[in-house]
């Protein structure tokens, strides 16, 4: 365990170095664009993803089993594992992503420098302090959510949150609909995160253990690959 941990320190320091390095060296990229960095058992498209591949808005990004793609644009990184999917876009000038299926880490050096969007949940870094952030979607209205480093904002519509540094939400997404369908966890286990107000909350959330070993392993397996540049 000591080992893995060590890992998890190592593994999202690079991430984040290779992050702020790109602030120079690719902060004039057109907003919406990227590329591929890393990539083993991914695609873009139809076409198998290879390092230098440049991915544009509406490019549709998916790993297979035991697959990793990692992608740099401007000041952000994203890092999508196995069996995941994303569409690549830009959402108010700057690069963004809807992950469809799976999970996704990212990183920035900049608030604007990237946000991710999970059904009707879309998460930013908060402030222009390096961020890593985490996502993984449990179901259609169901998703889980860790900030590894700095601090994630989480707004559904007009129902915005703070994600601070070191914690993990397990979040309900569209809750009346959920509750109808069972989906909903009982209100004893919402814990001190209970909706804001019966009639302004968007989406229901509670604190879960933080697992920053699962985020680790992703990162390192990634830098570690053949194909990393």
């Amino acid at each position: 365990m000591a080992r893995l941990r060590e890992g998890a320190r190592v593994s999202l320091s690079l991430l984040l170095s290779t992050s702020l390095m790109s602030l120079t060296l690719w902060g004039n990229s057109p907003a919406g664009m990227g590329t591929v960095v890393s990539a083993q058992r991914a695609r873009v498209g139809t076409a198998d993803a290879s390092v230098g591949t440049t991915v544009f808005a509406g490019d549709q990004l998916n790993t297979e089993q035991a697959g990793s793609l990692q992608l740099r644009a401007g000041a952000a990184r994203l890092l999508l594992t196995a069996a995941s999917g994303v569409i690549w876009g830009t959402e108010d000038g700057m690069p963004s992503a809807t992950l469809t299926r799976g999970g996704a880490v990212f990183s920035t050096a900049r608030a604007r420098a990237f946000s991710l969007r999970a059904g009707t949940a879309i998460l930013r870094p908060q402030s222009d302090q390096p961020t890593v952030g985490n996502v993984t979607i449990l179901g259609s209205k169901e998703l889980v959510v860790r900030c590894s480093r700095g601090a994630l904002t989480i707004a559904v519509d007009d129902d915005i949150r703070v994600i601070s540094e070191g914690t993990a939400y397990r979040v309900i997404l569209n809750p009346e609909a959920a509750r109808g369908a069972g989906e909903t966890p009982s209100p004893a286990s919402w814990g001190q995160n209970r909706p804001i107000r019966p009639g302004k909350s968007k989406f229901l959330w509670y604190a879960i253990g933080f697992t920053a070993v699962v985020t680790a392993i992703a990162v390192y397996e990634a830098w570690e690959s053949p194909d990393r540049p």
